[in-house]
């Protein structure tokens, strides 16, 4: 996950920026971070995070103020990561030694995501917090592989045979809202450089609308990236 964009791009994203294709959805991505933090991370005994898959970090500046240690698992390839992975997807940290362990858009890309999430349990301290985002909907992205989309059944089901209880549970852009965003995508690279900012600007305020009229409850039930948050039981 190494080639991942950096954090401020991700996190602060601009209509007017290299982002801008992804504007909407990345701000609100970042909105349910800030209030899964709120909810469950500042006020926590738990005061170790991993992030599991951590590429660039991009959410360290998010999460990293709360915690008194923040620490990057990734394969070796990636000199960012603090811990290393190794190919079979073993973490080399001890049993129930972190308080979170931070997963985002990682497991659609893991080989085998019920043995990621089983060194995830294995990792968390008794009822630690899982906090994981994925993809429902989405284009093909390798970062090297891209395997997994997950109905947000499908996911909570995984999740909870891994050994949680899925405590929250919120989806991001809704079916029209995503639609509209694969239609972009779907143009996008098709156009040349400075035409798809254009494309951007068209599309962007039209999936905010489409996403700000669905209901709470669809968008949760049929959405292009789920938030959960899992308690190890």
């Amino acid at each position: 996950m190494e080639s991942r964009e950096a954090g401020i791009e991700r996190l602060y994203p601009k209509i007017t920026g290299r982002m801008s294709a992804r504007y909407y959805y990345l701000i609100q991505l970042r909105k349910q971070l800030e209030r899964v933090i709120f909810l469950y991370v500042r006020n926590s005994p738990h005061q170790l995070l991993a992030d599991y898959g951590c590429g660039n970090k991009p959410y360290e500046p998010l999460f990293k103020p709360f915690v008194e240690q923040y620490i990057g698992l990734d394969l070796a390839y990636n000199i960012k990561a603090d811990v290393v992975v190794d190919p079979a997807g073993i973490i080399d940290m001890p049993e129930e030694s972190v308080g979170f362990v931070l997963s985002t858009q990682v497991l659609e890309h893991v080989e085998d995501p019920k043995a990621y999430l089983k060194e995830a349990h294995r990792i968390l301290e008794k009822e630690g917090k899982l906090i994981l985002s994925t993809h429902g909907y989405w284009m093909f992205h390798p970062d090297p592989t891209d395997f997994w989309r997950w109905t947000s059944t499908g996911l909570k089901k995984i999740v909870t045979e891994a050994g949680f209880e899925v405590v929250y549970f919120e989806g991001i852009l809704g079916r029209s809202a995503m639609g509209l965003q694969l239609f972009q995508d779907g143009l996008l690279f098709k156009l040349p450089k400075p035409l798809r900012f254009i494309l951007s600007l068209i599309l962007q305020p039209l999936i905010i609308f489409f996403d700000k009229i669905i209901t709470a409850k669809s968008r949760n039930e049929d959405a292009c990236t789920f938030v959960l948050v899992a308690k190890k039981v």
